[in-house]
């Protein structure tokens, strides 16, 4: 019993010992070293569970880590860009590393890695998470365990379940948590296709929109679990698809959808061509939703944020920035698959350029007056409170909003869509 009594004391002392900061690394209270940069958190009020288990990059900087975020075992920061908001936890369930992140207020990842990855106030990726570059999620949006995203743009509310692959698409729909777009465990966006040399990934889908989306107001997706769509499609509102399927054409508004996969046995070269129609159409049909995106956040939610200040400007900042990123990405996707179907995406010799989309969308209309008004009143949360704002708009700032973002989307699309012109 002594024996063991001793043993139980040692082990204590070396627990204790080996949480201590003095102890986890040689102590070097330089600023350039691991223990400093650490400890220039702690000085700022930054809760370091374990600085033992902390790993802070030279290029982080300290000024963009809000004073009440937490740090827990396991974290790793990385990039010159990562910034945290109030409140803001990482690795509240394992090892977390941190690459050029911007987290806004209330945001959390539970372990995991994210690359160049947005969340806006409230939103949260849950264990074994990896969110790489093109990924942001609006207010209080979520993931759970062990889900993969990337170039991934999930609007307000939008909930995803476990073990799920969800990149290059878009998800819009419900009116609160508790009324809100859902993916089911197991999906998958089948975002890349046999087609071509080496096939390609011109295949992003919408699920729901931007035009009625971003106003909070529109019935719920829900998307079965253990299934998965072939990009790119479009699923409307309202719409439900059936668990352990594989969605493969389009699906309306309020629509129960099961779609029985065919049977397919014959000849198959590899480096076959699909057709340019209807990808490139939908291709094009993506591209106004993102740039319907970005001018709602440069023509209404940039100037919101500058008057609520605080981390607001620089995070919707980050937001625009995934948004251009988005653009690019989706314009590069299709001038490839365009050009090995011998057509190509522009007017005259040019090719169509990301500018040009902005062009473009400013065709569509400047932010209309009604909303343009609305967007200089605080709203019952203040203007740091965006979606009280927003579920505070009346219909008729709605309607004009709506009008506005779609008149932007038809305008990018017709752009990129007229300009796919074959060759030969």
């Amino acid at each position: 019993m002594r024996r063991v009594a001793r043993l139980v004391v040692i082990m204590e002392v070396m627990s204790e010992h080996e949480t201590s900061p003095e102890c986890c690394r040689p102590h070097d209270p330089s600023a350039d070293s691991v223990h400093g940069r650490v400890r220039a958190l702690q000085d700022r009020g930054v809760r370091v569970v374990d600085p033992c288990q902390t790993f802070v990059d030279s290029n982080v900087d300290p000024a963009r880590i809000d004073s009440s975020a937490v740090l827990h075992p396991g974290t790793r920061l990385h990039g010159a860009s990562l910034s945290l908001g109030p409140r803001a936890e990482v690795g509240t369930e394992g090892p977390a590393t941190l690459r050029d992140c911007a987290f806004g207020a209330d945001t959390a990842i539970a372990s995991g890695f994210a690359h160049g990855a947005v969340l806006l106030d409230g939103a949260s990726l849950g264990a074994n998470a990896h969110a790489r570059p093109g990924t942001l999620l609006e207010e209080r949006a979520s993931t759970a365990h062990t889900v993969g995203l990337k170039h991934t743009l999930l609007l307000s509310f939008v909930t995803l379940g476990s073990l799920i692959n969800f990149c290059d698409c878009l998800m819009a729909g419900g009116r609160s948590r508790r009324d809100h777009s859902e993916v089911g465990s197991g999906y998958i966006h089948f975002n890349f296709t046999p087609w071509g040399a080496r096939g390609d990934k011109a295949t992003p889908s919408l699920f729901g929109d931007v035009s009625r989306g971003v106003f909070l107001r529109e019935d719920r997706i829900f998307l079965g679990g253990a299934g998965g769509c072939v990009g790119p499609r479009a699923v409307g509102y309202g719409a439900v698809t059936g668990a352990g399927q594989v969605t493969r054409r389009d699906v309306p508004d309020h629509t129960m959808s099961v779609q029985p996969a065919p049977e397919v046995s014959r000849d198959f070269k590899l480096g076959t061509l699909d057709r340019l129609e209807p990808r490139a159409a939908a291709n094009a049909r993506y591209l106004g939703q993102v740039a319907a995106l970005r001018a709602w956040y440069t023509q209404v939610r940039t100037p919101r944020a500058a008057d609520a200040g605080g981390h607001h400007p620089a995070l919707i900042e980050a937001a625009l920035g995934v948004l251009d990123l988005a653009l690019a990405e989706r314009l590069k996707r299709l001038q490839a698959f365009a050009a090995e179907r011998g057509g190509t995406v522009g007017t005259g010799d040019t090719e169509l350029t990301v500018a040009d989309l902005h062009a473009g969308a400013q065709a569509g209309g400047a932010c209309p007056k009604p909303l343009a008004e609305a967007a200089r009143e605080p709203g019952p949360g203040g203007c740091a409170d965006h979606v009280a704002w927003v579920q505070g708009l009346g219909e008729e700032v709605v309607v004009a909003g709506t009008a506005w973002l779609t008149a932007v989307a038809a305008s990018v699309a017709a752009v990129a869509h007229t300009d796919v012109k074959s060759r030969g």
